[in-house]
């Protein structure tokens, strides 16, 4: 098992979220997150000031999915989240030790 986390641009959810059901994942987490890569954020104009946008608004996607589906599960996430700009994102994939479905108590792929 493993956990797909996404972070995408915010316009692009339904895109994502789309892509993921296509490919089988039942379920995901959506959280609203700020942050900064490379690009440091950016310099905005308001009423003739400039300042500094430091971290820039993100959504963070989150799955767990079995083996077999990570694979199709990454490029699902890359290919309807990319825009070909800076910012565009990064899907990080993490090993699951375990999953337990607090409803039934099921355990593993089960659970997922």
């Amino acid at each position: 098992m493993q956990l797909v986390t996404a972070i995408i641009k915010p316009f692009k959810l339904d895109d994502v979220r789309d892509a993921l059901a296509e490919v089988g994942v039942n379920g995901i987490t959506v959280t609203e997150v700020k942050g900064y890569g490379r690009q440091k954020g950016h310099t905005e104009l308001y009423r003739g000031a400039e300042y500094i946008v430091d971290f820039l608004p993100k959504i963070k996607v989150e799955t767990a999915v079995s083996d077999d589906l990570v694979e199709r599960v990454v490029e699902a996430v890359v290919q309807s989240a990319q825009t070909g700009k800076i910012g565009d994102g990064k899907v990080f994939v993490h090993k699951l030790e375990e999953v337990v479905r607090i409803r039934t108590g099921e355990t593993g792929v089960e659970a997922i």
